[in-house]
């Protein structure tokens, strides 16, 4: 039987060891440097000869103390360096979840993002917390987010079920972004009370009007089971690769297919998907096992 004195010395080492743990997750790994991550291969309904270098950014989640302005300009300077035809922006630019910290202007996030620079240009879609964090969205449904708008002044494509034709080396594909999934799940305006998302997958499939290779942005993974095979490629973010993982444990997956979509490049029925783990936090400015990440994907 335990004894007081060992009850004690056992609380204390279990409370020391949490601590260290959260003071690594933030120090360490919520605020560390990203790493690369580099995958290689070529999608199904692919252009032979189309060579395509995507570098993607996810979930940057400004913020106060723990994203400030002068880190995301750093963030764009590396994958400025990373040598991409194209930069993609997967969504959730700010934190809908004011208690993390305190939130930074739209305008000032965008004009950061602005430095970003490739060939074929930067294309973004938005997140759920684009959402989240938006007045003007939750009054009127129909208004492009503020830090949508701000992005678009800023120079930068944002694709709200929407698609554009591009080509590289005189080869086409289609880029397609996907409207977020969960805009209404923390607001319900009036009229949308069954509604989470904003996203039309059909409508915006239909705009891709020849049989060229087809990119789909989409923040959240979930939707992948319903992507079809016409998709040549699916990119997603918003899991953060668990944020928090403990032996393979993600307590707080915030997918409905736990962590079946984790992160890193998923393969299903011949269908890829390549899901980034993300730069900021949400909830807590925490990471463990899920380092902030640049995402290149070469493909062809």
């Amino acid at each position: 039987m335990i004894t007081r004195r060992g009850f004690l010395k056992l609380a204390a080492t279990v409370f020391a060891s949490a601590a260290a743990t959260l003071g690594y997750g933030t120090a360490v790994e919520a605020m560390g440097t990203p790493r690369i991550r580099t995958y290689a291969f070529t999608p199904p309904r692919w252009t032979p000869g189309l060579k395509l270098r995507l570098v993607l950014l996810s979930d940057i989640h400004t913020t106060k103390r723990w994203m400030e302005l002068d880190r995301v300009a750093a963030i764009c300077d590396m994958a400025n360096g990373l040598g991409g035809d194209m930069i993609l922006l997967l969504g959730d630019y700010v934190n809908g979840m004011p208690d993390l910290g305190v939130p930074l202007p739209e305008k000032d996030i965008a004009a950061c993002l602005r430095k970003l620079s490739a060939p074929m240009g930067t294309h973004a879609i938005l997140g759920n917390h684009d959402y989240w964090g938006s007045w003007n969205f939750i009054r009127e449904p129909g208004m492009m987010p503020k830090i949508g708008r701000a992005l678009e002044e800023a120079g930068i494509s944002v694709l709200v079920n929407d698609a554009v034709r591009l080509e590289k080396d005189g080869k086409p594909f289609w880029l397609a972004g996907l409207g977020d999934q969960l805009a209404f799940h923390m607001q319900h305006p009036a009229g949308r009370e069954d509604d989470d998302g904003i996203d039309d997958l059909p409508a915006t499939l239909a705009k891709t009007t020849d049989d060229a290779p087809l990119i789909l942005m989409a923040h959240e993974p979930d939707v992948f089971p319903d992507v079809p095979e016409r998709v040549s490629l699916t990119l997603s973010g918003h899991t953060h690769g668990g944020q928090v993982n403990l032996f393979g444990w993600s307590p707080a997956m915030n997918s409905r297919f736990g962590t079946r979509f984790r992160g890193g490049h998923i393969v299903e029925n011949g269908r890829h998907l390549v899901v980034s783990r993300g730069l900021g936090c949400t909830a807590i400015p925490v990471r463990l096992g899920a380092w902030p990440e640049i995402v290149v994907l070469d493909l062809g």
